[in-house]
């Protein structure tokens, strides 16, 4: 399967994005996604995840609460709707996809099987 990020751009602290996570060549429904993040000089951290069927989420501590993970099967797409924006969430955000078993959402980039391109978000103070 292919993903395709898109959706990043520039916005001020406290505003909103969301990005999305198109896929092609197979049905997301059949994965458990994740959405990863990378700033500049530090490591790739986990931002959300959805298992792949009841749509049990998991968010990272850092954006706990402002961001969420969602997907529409009919479009093929998963979601991370962004709010409350902070300079911090500055980075290249990923989609990746994990196929097999266990079916839940993963912290670990290794657990994935599948990644878009990365979109960058930039938030400004």
């Amino acid at each position: 399967v292919q993903l395709q990020a898109s959706g990043g751009g520039l916005v001020q602290a406290g505003g909103s994005l969301r990005l999305s996570c198109a896929a092609s060549g197979g049905s997301l429904s059949n994965y458990a996604m994740g959405w990863f993040r990378q700033a500049p000089g530090k490591e790739r951290e986990f931002v959300a995840a959805l298992k792949r069927s009841a749509g049990a989420t998991y968010n990272g501590k850092s954006v706990k609460g402002r961001f969420t993970i969602s997907r529409d099967n009919a479009k093929n797409t998963v979601y991370l709707q962004m709010n409350s924006l902070e300079p911090d969430d500055t980075a290249v955000y990923f989609c990746a996809a994990r196929g097999g078993w266990p079916t839940t959402g993963s912290l670990w980039t290794a657990d994935y099987d599948y990644w878009g391109q990365g979109t960058l978000v930039t938030v400004s103070s």
